[in-house]
């Protein structure tokens, strides 16, 4: 019970941090490494029984702390941060391929699919021409992964791991959120309160995905 209080508080303190500005980066950056931290040790024990989909989401984890820290500088970092964090993605996919194979229900992948060339259609004007195969290259590994633990849940119904199935598909969903807003902040338009809805999501959404590997 304490480690989700504990990831909370710090996940607040990160988000405060992040809108109280320049100021407060000192703490921004202790806090946000923190709380991806704190949803690591939150995963680590969770999944002996599956060890290959437990060591595939310890990678995803590991790398998206690896995109927590670059992007700690927006301009510098967006670039090696977005390959961690799609690196990070290809690792979920493994992962949520172990109890189903990939795309075993082909609907689903067309919903998700049809969803992410909405938003990056309403995006791609603005997204500079050094970007667009990076960022291309990134929706789809993103799309993938929430359509592949969409798959897994719809497939588990009824079974055994259907909770930990649900728990991996509002994982996806709530990362495609996050990255649908934290893009709409950096190449359409400046979200009011911005941190606060991407961090909140993207926490939200590692701790869904942390939580679809079984408890001991």
């Amino acid at each position: 019970m304490l480690l989700p209080i504990l990831t909370l508080v710090s996940a607040i303190i990160a988000i405060a941090a992040s809108l109280l500005g320049p100021a407060y980066g000192a703490v921004l950056f202790v806090f946000k490494p923190l709380t991806t931290l704190l949803v690591i040790a939150y995963a680590w024990p969770r999944g002996a029984g599956v060890p290959r989909q437990q060591r595939l989401v310890r990678i995803g984890l590991v790398l998206s702390l690896a995109g927590d820290v670059f992007l700690l500088w927006p301009k510098e970092g967006f670039l090696p941060g977005l390959v961690s964090f799609l690196l990070a993605h290809l690792a979920y996919i493994a992962a949520f391929c172990v109890p189903v194979r990939l795309a075993a229900r082909p609907l689903v992948f067309v919903g998700y699919g049809v969803v992410a060339a909405l938003i990056l259609s309403q995006l791609w004007s603005g997204v500079p021409s050094a970007l667009r195969a990076p960022v291309l290259g990134y929706v789809v590994c993103l799309a993938t992964m929430a359509a592949q633990a969409a798959v897994w849940w719809r497939s588990a119904i009824g079974a055994g791991d259907e909770r930990l199935a649900r728990c991996a598909a509002i994982g996806g969903l709530l990362f495609m959120v996050s990255d649908s807003l934290l893009a709409i902040n950096k190449f359409a338009l400046p979200l009011p309160f911005s941190s606060l809805w991407i961090l909140a999501t993207y926490w939200a959404a590692q701790w869904a995905i942390a939580s679809s590997l079984r408890a001991r």
